[in-house]
């Protein structure tokens, strides 16, 4: 997902994996799955079949965990900031683990276009030889999105066909 903010001094563009669910929606379907399991277990219990309810504990703990590490990994985002001077990369999950800053006038953009159809084209800032890979994780409109955005305020430096294979 590519979306961008304007403000009074500097644009914002934003890329962000696509997300089918929120936290939120996930901590209700891990209560739904809490209850129908605690349901379940519980009736074994009464019936003779105690040893079953640690593991039905362990089972919804462990989709706990995953349904955390799943919304924690899709809450990483590349966030690409232009003032008149400047081009500001940060990525990071919930603030900024990584930063570049590059003179905006020296500042190109490098798509690389992938051997499959349905791959998303690399697309990669270039600012005097350091060069910062942008929306890895976009899908392929996603990824044309942000071209066509940066396009508008950088300059393309090559737009070359990949001949790598990624295996």
């Amino acid at each position: 997902m590519v979306y961008q903010q304007q403000h009074q001094e500097h644009e914002v563009l934003i890329a962000e994996p696509n997300r089918s669910a929120s936290w939120q929606a996930n901590k209700w379907a891990l209560v739904a799955m809490c209850m129908l399991s605690g349901t379940i277990a519980s009736g074994f219990a009464f019936v003779g079949a105690w040893p079953i309810l640690p593991f039905a504990g362990l089972e919804m703990a462990a989709l706990g965990t995953a349904l955390y590490y799943v919304c924690w990994k899709l809450r990483y985002r590349h966030v690409v900031t232009f003032d008149e001077q400047e081009v500001r990369i940060q990525k990071g999950h919930y603030h900024p683990r990584q930063s570049w800053s590059f003179e905006r006038r020296n500042t190109r953009i490098i798509i690389s276009t992938k051997p499959h159809p349905w791959d998303a084209p690399g697309i990669s800032l270039s600012h005097r030889g350091e060069t910062v890979c942008l929306g890895e994780f976009l899908s392929k409109d996603d990824a044309q999105q942000l071209i066509e955005l940066l396009r508008s305020r950088l300059r393309v430096q090559s737009h070359s066909a990949n001949t790598s294979k990624d295996f």
